[in-house]
């Protein structure tokens, strides 16, 4: 996948956030990722239970470029253009678990910063992989893994028509005990 492709994505799609660009990691995003990954607030939404040193994430970014068939999974770093055509990154979005024999992959999307969340990037970013995932990965379907507490997240995903097609009880265990963790799914309607 190359950069132009997303950028005209970007460009190209209507939307709520036209300014929204899904683009490659660089080596530059080191610090939003360490940031990011290392925050325990939001660890429960990644499975995530110790942090990341900045070398395991210049590797990360290091190998980022390594073709979505080979490793599986592919990151976006979520930018909105701000005053002055200046881009600053607020979020990633992910395709993991690709599964190409199968046709189907996860998605995985964080909007960082409480200040930026709510205000539809998280909805245009969405929108944009679907239709990365479905039109040039020809993809059959993507899924989703939300905890049932997450209810933004789940409102999230099914206004972009994903539904809920089965709760794993007890799935994810907190500091209060067990959450529930409902799998949700988007069939490609034509493939």
């Amino acid at each position: 996948m190359l950069l132009s492709e997303i950028l005209l994505l970007s460009k190209t799609m209507g939307g709520k956030n036209p300014d929204i660009i899904l683009r490659a990691l660089e080596p530059t995003d080191i610090d939003f990722l360490y940031e990011w990954e290392n925050d325990q607030k939001i660890w429960h939404v990644s499975n995530t239970l110790v942090p990341f040193s900045k070398y395991i994430l210049k590797q990360y970014i290091a190998n980022s470029h390594k073709d979505i068939f080979e490793t599986k999974q592919l990151r976006f770093m979520i930018d909105i253009l701000a005053t002055g055509h200046q881009q600053r990154s607020v979020g990633t979005i992910d395709l993991f678990d690709f599964e190409p024999f199968h046709l189907r992959a996860g998605i995985g999307i964080l909007i960082a910063r409480e200040s930026d969340r709510g205000k539809g990037y998280a909805t245009e970013a969405l929108n944009r992989l679907i239709e990365y995932a479905f039109k040039t990965l020809n993809l059959h379907q993507l899924y989703a893994n939300i905890t049932t507490d997450n209810h933004a997240s789940l409102k999230l995903f099914q206004k972009a028509g994903f539904e809920i097609s089965g709760i794993k009880k007890h799935w994810i265990r907190n500091s209060q005990g067990f959450t529930d963790e409902a799998l949700l799914q988007l069939l490609n309607k034509s493939s």
